[in-house]
Formats: C-alpha cells, structure tokens, sequence
C-alpha cells in the first residue's frame, strides 16, 4: 500500500529554484513547497543544468546575477529545450536591459527583489500584461540612465566585462566597481 502523501507529493508541478544566496533559498523553496510544488534548488548556473538534464521543471525562479554565469543563459537553455517551463526572473539588480532580454529569451515575468512566494506565484499565472501600471511622471536620474546604459552595453557584449569597458571606453576595473553597486532608484 503506497503511502498517499507521498503520491501527492508526486503529482506536484515541478519547479526549479536558482540563486546563489542559500538562505533566501531556504526560506523560499519551504514557502513554495507550502504552496504545493515540488522544489528542487541549484546555488549556481551549473547546479541547475545538472537538474534540468534529469527533466525540465514545469515552474522556474531563476537569480539574474549568479556566481559563474548570468541566469539569462538558462533561460535560453530552458527555452530552447521546447518544454512548456514557466520561467520568472527574480533579481536584485533589475535593469530594463535584462527586463527586456529575460522576456526575449523566454521568461514569463521578471520580479525584482525583495519578492515573496505569493508573488511568484502570482507571476507564474499572469498571461498579459497590466494596462493599469502606474508610469513615472518624472525622468529618472543621470545616475539610474547610466546604469540603465551600462547594463544594455554589457548585455549586447553577452556578460563580457573587457569588451564592455571597451566599448564604453571606460578602464575595466571602473566598470567592475559600477556593476558590483546596487541599481540606482529612480
């Protein structure tokens, strides 16, 4: 006789939780557990590749910023693998150059942190978009325009620092210095 709580546990939607912080993984894999989906964690872009060639997750909550590559690189490798996986993109360092390229790639939504389960849960079944989101009365700041610049320049050179700089012609380690501060607020 097979246990019926563990057959439930079974028939729970899949989902694929990625991001290099272990505590805010923790505490959101046992959230999303608690909202009925079976969660399999990865700390790095390898560590989910390991996952996803054992079987794509139907559900995925992907870090942007990652130790060893950009998350956006697995969103094009779930994409591509043809399977129906409802990605979010959840990130501290939310940009409208990696908003734009996540949604091309194949995300369904992109969140940007602090974001709670309910949250995700509630991007994963969004199917349109919001006519009623609110629009800035005013411009944002020089500094949010050049770190808005920045990061479209870095995702045009796919994540590649000196090429950046380059072409920014900015020195390497300025650009370094830029990137490893938190987005400025409008």
């Amino acid at each position: 006789m097979t246990d019926v709580r563990a057959r439930d546990r079974d028939d729970r939607p899949s989902l694929l939780l990625v991001d290099d912080d272990v505590t805010f993984c923790s505490v959101l894999s046992k959230a999303l557990e608690h909202r009925g989906f079976q969660v399999r964690v990865a700390h790095t872009v390898a560590g989910a590749m390991s996952h996803i060639q054992r079987g794509a997750p139907e559900y995925a909550v992907i870090d942007l910023k990652m130790p060893d590559q950009s998350g956006l690189m697995l969103v094009s490798k779930l994409n591509a693998l043809g399977e129906r996986t409802k990605i979010v993109v959840l990130t501290g360092y939310a940009s409208i150059a990696t908003a734009v390229e996540a949604i091309k790639l194949g995300a369904a939504y992109y969140l940007s942190k602090p974001a709670d389960a309910d949250d995700i849960v509630a991007a994963f079944h969004r199917e349109s978009g919001d006519h009623s989101a609110p629009v800035s009365e005013k411009p944002p700041s020089v500094n949010r325009v050049e770190w808005e610049h920045i990061n479209r320049v870095l995702m045009e050179n796919h994540g590649n620092i000196s090429a950046t700089a380059k072409a920014l012609g900015m020195h390497r380690r300025t650009l370094q210095r830029k990137l490893n501060k938190h987005p400025v607020r409008n």
